[in-house]
């Protein structure tokens, strides 16, 4: 009977330890708001779970950048001047000069840069040709008929000419002369040469380009030995050649023929005359052949040079006789 007793006293007190226990957990979970175990149980799981590894930034991608044009050397001056398109523009003068072929044919004035845009002077390929293009540069301005010289933004193109260098560096003319010349030029067989000296022919500006050539082509125009003075005319109207072509053309090029003397003593009194009058003769190459017409000797008085063609022309212009040999 005493063992029954204590076995089932034993039992009420453990029923009661669990009735107890059950008890207060639902008084927790009736005091507890909704999910307050469950952020109990996250929060104690955050403190034990490791923190996440920083996350690493993806390595920036830099896109290449297109490299800029491959420059383009123009062709020499003494080769447009055989076939081809010579244009020079005086900064000094405002004016444009252009030759078809070693002959002149139209020239223009031109509005170049103004302080703080000045054109550079130099020798010019074509780039490239638009016939209606928006400047990149200068608030989408339009550049009828432009011909680009530089890739830094210096073109030839139509556009306002107040009398004076008034352009952020290009090179305006009028509308109708930019559209002719336009159509006149091709990238491949024209040559731009912008020059800071004042040019008032035709002929001072043809030996001044062809000036231009030789040893020091590669060399920008500012770097170069300068030319002598171009000779302009004593007397408003007269004709004459410009003292400019330089030593270094002698031996090559063209040959004209200047004179045809009875004797050689004859044919150098010839040659040293027209030294005194065209003095830039002396970078040529001169050459005296004799030959024999019918029944007479004579010695024909020759010069060699690049673009000597187009030199006979000019001395032509200025009244003396000439003609191209070869």
């Amino acid at each position: 009977m005493d063992i029954m007793v204590n076995r089932f006293s034993t039992g009420g007190r453990i029923a009661g330890a669990i009735g107890a226990c059950v008890g207060l957990l639902a008084l927790a979970c009736a005091v507890l708001p909704a999910g307050s175990l469950v952020g109990l149980s996250e929060r104690a799981e955050a403190q034990v779970a490791p923190a996440p590894a920083p996350a690493v930034a993806a390595p920036a991608v830099v896109l290449p950048q297109p490299a800029p044009p491959a420059p383009r050397q123009p062709p020499l001056v003494a080769d447009v001047v055989q076939s081809g398109v010579l244009v020079v523009v005086s900064k000094a003068s405002q004016r444009m000069y252009v030759f078809k072929d070693g002959e002149p044919w139209a020239s223009s004035p031109v509005s170049t840069g103004k302080r703080g845009h000045g054109t550079p002077a130099g020798v010019f390929p074509i780039l490239q040709k638009k016939a209606f293009h928006r400047s990149n540069l200068y608030s989408n301005a339009p550049m009828p008929f432009m011909q680009r010289l530089t890739w830094g933004g210096i073109a030839i193109h139509a556009g306002h000419l107040p009398g004076y260098p008034a352009s952020h560096g290009c090179i305006r003319l009028p509308y109708s002369f930019a559209k002719a010349l336009f159509a006149l030029t091709r990238a491949d067989t024209t040559t731009v040469v912008v020059t800071n000296d004042a040019v008032r022919t035709d002929d001072t500006a043809l030996v001044l380009a062809l000036g231009t050539d030789g040893p020091d082509a590669d060399m920008p125009m500012q770097a170069r030995p300068r030319l002598a003075a171009a000779a302009e005319p004593p007397i408003p109207g007269e004709a004459t050649v410009a003292q400019a072509v330089p030593a270094q053309f002698a031996g090559a090029g063209q040959t004209i023929q200047l004179a045809a003397a009875t004797s050689p003593d004859e044919a150098e009194d010839r040659w040293q005359a027209l030294l005194a009058r065209h003095p830039e003769l002396a970078g040529f190459r001169k050459t005296v052949i004799p030959a024999v017409v019918g029944a007479r000797r004579y010695y024909r008085l020759r010069v060699s040079a690049p673009g000597a063609h187009a030199y006979c022309a000019a001395l032509r212009r200025a009244g003396q006789d000439c003609f191209n040999v070869s």
